[in-house]
């Protein structure tokens, strides 16, 4: 099962991850990253319920990050040490803003 809730407050929008973020999960993140990112300045996500990342899960991550380039910035939070370790081995903590 995997859920994506919105939490906008002016500029700053939190999508809150819980689940696992895969092939079958990854197109509704990068629908609601979408619909998210006009006029945001500041794109957190939530990961402290989020199990696993897929390759389509960073995929979409890094299409967040290159949107957010553009008019601000993107971070990551509470992450997992099984997510943390997926971040590592793929280079992708060396890219990503997280805290």
């Amino acid at each position: 099962m995997f859920n994506v809730e919105k939490k906008s407050e002016g500029k700053n929008v939190t999508l809150v991850l819980s689940g696992r973020l895969d092939t079958s999960t990854a197109p509704e993140l990068e629908a609601e990253v979408k619909a998210s990112v006009e006029g945001t300045e500041n794109l957190i996500f939530d990961f402290e319920e989020l199990d696993y990342i897929s390759s389509a899960g960073l995929r979409v991550l890094l299409s967040a990050l290159k949107m957010m380039s553009k008019q601000g910035s993107m971070k990551i939070t509470n992450v997992s040490e099984s997510v943390k370790d997926i971040f590592e081995i793929t280079g992708f903590s060396d890219i990503l803003t997280i805290e």
